[in-house]
């Protein structure tokens, strides 16, 4: 009998990108994004460091639709999810592999400025999941929440401006 174990990631930080949404040849829908993610220290030389981690994200079903519609460029983001490496030969022969993020929850923590159907007063907004769910999906629900005021609105845009793709 195997013993338990535990995949559990959990991030904040920032949407390099827009999500890019996809449908499968069964009509299940993907959405895949990059989360940026900073870290910072000081080094031995008493000098202030920081560094940048980019992590891929791929969410599926309501919640790839709803992280579509609410997810843009720069915003701050929570994303809770499990590691999964996929292995794949391309076209030229090549073997591929690649670790991402298979999000099971997705919160957004700041405003929705200048983006269509935002109220101002924030709120929390839940979409459980009613379709047909993948193999890849949680059994959880899905949620997308909205925090007003929770992140400074120039450091959003700050390291939007600064990442290097």
């Amino acid at each position: 009998m195997a013993t338990r174990s535990i995949n559990k990631v959990i991030l904040v930080g920032n949407l390099v990108r827009d999500p890019e949404l996809r449908y499968t040849p069964q009509n299940t829908a993907v959405a895949n994004f990059t989360v940026a993610t900073n870290r910072s220290w000081t080094g031995s030389d008493g000098n202030e460091q920081e560094s940048v981690e980019y992590s891929r994200i791929v969410a599926w079903g309501k919640l790839a639709e709803i992280v579509d519609q609410i997810l843009k460029k720069g915003r701050k983001v929570y994303v809770e999810g499990r590691l999964q490496t996929r292995e794949w030969e391309g076209q030229d022969g090549q073997k591929n592999r690649r670790t991402e993020v298979v999000a099971e929850q997705v919160l957004a923590l700041d405003s929705l400025r200048g983006t269509s159907g935002s109220q101002g007063d924030g709120g929390d907004y839940s979409y459980p999941d009613k379709g047909e769910k993948s193999s890849k999906d949680s059994d959880d629900e899905l949620k997308v929440e909205d925090e007003v005021g929770s992140s400074d609105d120039n450091d959003v845009e700050k390291l939007a401006d600064d990442i290097p793709f």
